[in-house]
This record gives C-alpha cells, sequence and structure tokens, in this order.
C-alpha cells in the first residue's frame, strides 16, 4: 500500500520486441503518464508458444530492449524472467511470480486492441484477468476514428474482470515491416530509437542470408 492507504500499481508489459520500435516506446510512455504506476515492468517474451516464426535471440531482443526504454522518465524495470526461464514463456506464470514478491501491489498487464481481442487465444485467459487489470491501448486511426476493443465481446469472460483504457497518437508501425526494410539494407533509423538502429546494424540483425 502507498500512504494514502491505496494499493501500488505495477504496471506489465509484455512483448517479443523483436525489435523494440518507436510506438512499444510511446505506449510505454503514455502508461507511466495515465496509468498512476509506481513502476512499470517491459518484458521481452522468452520462448513464445504463440508464435509461428523462430524469434530473434533472446539476448540481442533484450539488449535491444534496455536500450529503447532507457531514456523514459519514471521507473521502468527491463525485466528478463522470461528470456531466462526455460520451456515456453506464460503471462500467467509471471504474473503469479510478480504478485509472490509485491503482495498487495495492483498489477496492470498493458496491450493493444488486438491483443486485447485475441485474449481467449491466451493460456489461463481467465485467471489473468482475475489477477490482473487489462489496460488496453486504443490507436487513433488516419480517419480520426479510434479502434475500440469491447470486452463484453469476448466468449467466457469471467465476473469482475477489469479493463481500463490507455491514449495513444497515430503511430503506422510494425516490427514485422521493420524487419523487411532492415533485410533490404533500407534505413529504419524512423521507425527505432536511434540506439537501437546502431544495434540492429552493428549486429547485423535481419539481415538476409
Amino acid at each position: 500500500m502507498n500512504p494514502s492507504g491505496k494499493a501500488v500499481r505495477i504496471g506489465v508489459f509484455g512483448g517479443a520486441f523483436d525489435p523494440p520500435h518507436n510506438a512499444h516506446v510511446a505506449l510505454a510512455e503514455a502508461a507511466l503518464a495515465q496509468l498512476d504506476l509506481a513502476e512499470l515492468h517491459v518484458i521481452p517474451t522468452g520462448q513464445a508458444w504463440h508464435k509461428s516464426r523462430a524469434l530473434t535471440p533472446k539476448q540481442d531482443r533484450l539488449a535491444m530492449t534496455r536500450l529503447a526504454f532507457a531514456g523514459l522518465k519514471g521507473t521502468v524495470v527491463i525485466d528478463s524472467r522470461e528470456v531466462l526461464r526455460d520451456g515456453p514463456t506464460y503471462t500467467l506464470d509471471t504474473l503469479h511470480e510478480l504478485q509472490q514478491e509485491q503482495p498487495g501491489a495492483q498489477l496492470v498487464l498493458i496491450m493493444g486492441a488486438d491483443q486485447a481481442g485475441a485474449l481467449p487465444t491466451w493460456h489461463g485467459w481467465q485467471a489473468i484477468l482475475g489477477i490482473a487489470i487489462v489496460s488496453v491501448a486504443y490507436r487513433a486511426l488516419s480517419t480520426g476514428d479510434i479502434a475500440r476493443f469491447d470486452p463484453k465481446m469476448l466468449p467466457g469472460l469471467p465476473a469482475g474482470a477489469r479493463f481500463e483504457a490507455l491514449e495513444l497518437p497515430a503511430m503506422d508501425t510494425s516490427a514485422t515491416e521493420i524487419r523487411r526494410r532492415a533485410a533490404l539494407g533500407e534505413d529504419i533509423s524512423s521507425l527505432v530509437p536511434p540506439t537501437v538502429a546502431r544495434y540492429i546494424d552493428q549486429h547485423h540483425l535481419y539481415r538476409s542470408a
């Protein structure tokens, strides 16, 4: 608890970060500004059970994540627990660990609207909703509208599930497009933080064989 008697709020922002890009950083900045977080855990995925493609080696993704989020104002923890974990990476396991480490804290799981819509495909998704508030990032569209996710559309939504909104500016950035450009030797400096662009170049990541 904090001095006001309210539960301390811990943000949890996971992803492959392959690579981490400007939209990821903008989301983290928005979470720190809007969600009243005591700290934000940024957690690169380890062995992603749901990804059809092989991820870039975890040590590279962890290094890029540390570079990408280094300049944020606020308490940001680059949390390596999933890349160090053997076997498939499940968000539910991570939330249980954080719950044990910080008893009494309120966990806030941060994700995009597309991820929120796919929650029923996640391992233990109903248990996740019993542990954490889900903060759904809504990004303004080019039309000026905002893509909205309605949790009531989720089949089997457990009673008491809690959702919050996180507002983001319009940003058309995807890791898939960044990897494609990097493979072709094209400029990616406008899409990722400068330190990440240098790391990708120096380590020859995403280059075609």
